[in-house]
């Protein structure tokens, strides 16, 4: 049976069982649609209650370019050393231990602002009401340097996979949407985002479930006032809402 969005919110309720709090990761090359699937699944679960459910996402613990000049990276930000991994894997310990430690403060997450493509400090409110936490990016199965402290912290990864032209198509479109000129957008894609994409396709074995995201609406379409595209994957009854 090919695997339905009623199956993923089934899966991902279940790991929050018995009211403990849980830590689904999602991950997956640039444009393949870890964002979209990972705020689908945070806004269907939440619903019109009380969220029990928070969207954590790695990229706020992307390196200031400030630092990434300092460093030599800037032309490959991106890519496994261009982020903060220890700190990201803290961000985790500290959310999964807060709960053991009868945690009644809100932890506050980084951001990323794609507008000015950095990072923005205590920008995600996570409430301790929240069971469920859904953390998305490219490296969490990585297990090299610090990255590999993250999968422990994990109940489950989930790998997005897409064709490779509708993926590239997509992250052109997404670079174009922030500002890069076409022919800049199409460079970066093939050189850094591409170098990046081959190491993530080399950590696919390791995850719990792989998520097939062709019927995923794209960034464009997901973000839309009237979005024409369907749910991200066949689902039985009406589709989750769209932001």
């Amino acid at each position: 049976m090919p695997l339905t969005f009623d199956d993923l919110l089934d899966r991902a309720r279940a790991l929050a069982h018995g009211g403990r709090r849980a830590l689904l990761g999602i991950s997956g090359s640039p444009g393949a649609g870890k964002s979209t699937l990972a705020e689908h699944l945070v806004q269907e679960l939440n619903g019109d209650a009380q969220p029990w459910v928070a969207h954590v996402p790695m990229d706020g613990f992307h390196l200031a370019d400030a630092e990434l000049e300092r460093l030599g990276r800037r032309d490959r930000k991106g890519a496994p050393d261009t982020f903060d991994a220890a700190g990201y894997a803290a961000l985790l310990r500290r959310l999964r231990e807060d709960e053991k430690d009868d945690g009644k403060e809100v932890v506050y997450a980084p951001g990323f602002e794609r507008v000015l493509e950095q990072p923005i400090a205590g920008a995600i409110p996570v409430p301790p009401t929240a069971r469920l936490i859904v953390t998305e990016g490219n490296y969490l199965l990585l297990d090299t340097g610090a990255w590999a402290r993250v999968r422990p912290l994990l109940d489950e990864v989930w790998f997005c996979e897409l064709d490779e032209e509708e993926r590239i198509r997509r992250l052109v479109a997404r670079h174009e949407r922030f500002g890069k000129p076409h022919d800049e957008a199409v460079t970066w894609v093939l050189r850094s985002d591409q170098r990046n994409a081959d190491v993530i396709a080399t950590t696919r074995h390791r995850a719990d479930l792989i998520v097939p995201t062709a019927t995923l609406p794209s960034p464009d379409e997901a973000r839309s006032p009237t979005p024409a595209a369907p749910a991200p994957v066949p689902r039985r009854g009406r589709p989750p809402p769209l932001r």
